[in-house]
């Protein structure tokens, strides 16, 4: 017995391997491990973050918005729940799904136009949450639209709060 829970604790984890970056961009499901790469942009970590964040990068939110439940009955009030986030990052909701409607795809590239304000190299830090392929789309489009510098954070806000950091609620950027 002992002998077989040591093989099991000695064996690569499953949740180890690395997941492969794939040649377009990844659909359902988007809470799902990711890759450790993105081509033409920068990977960083919770220590490359902080220090961005506090040289004055563009953080840019790609975690989407939470639509009205359908079938409420006619008249019941619904409240979105509130969206926290890295402070001063803007929120491009649903602008890291698979296929963007052209309203989202025309929110992300302006948005992203809009957080470099006038400074074509400033970083633009695409994050959403840990194990969330929204971002990663997200920043791979930012690449392709030839976006530079840009970085992921695949940690994203679970990283950031687990590292003692803030997280302020969020104003959606208007549609």
């Amino acid at each position: 017995m002992r002998a077989a829970v040591l093989a099991l604790l000695l064996a690569p984890a499953a949740w180890a391997q690395t997941v492969p970056e794939p040649d377009t961009y990844r659909g359902e499901p988007y809470r799902a491990p990711v890759p450790a790469t993105l081509t033409g942009a920068q990977v960083i970590g919770i220590d490359e973050a902080v220090a961005l964040h506090e040289a004055g990068a563009a953080f840019v939110d790609a975690m989407p918005r939470k639509a009205r439940p359908e079938g409420l009955p006619e008249g019941t009030l619904w409240n979105e729940p509130p969206h926290q986030t890295i402070p001063g990052a803007l929120w491009l909701w649903n602008t890291g799904y698979q296929a963007l409607a052209p309203a989202e795809e025309a929110r992300l590239r302006d948005g992203l136009t809009r957080a470099q304000q006038d400074d074509p190299d400033r970083p633009l830090v695409i994050f959403c949450r840990a194990d969330c392929w929204m971002s990663w789309n997200a920043a791979r489009r930012a690449v392709e639209w030839g976006f530079d510098p840009v970085l992921w954070f695949p940690g994203g806000t679970d990283a950031w709060e687990q590292a003692g950091r803030p997280l302020v609620i969020a104003d959606p950027v208007a549609p």
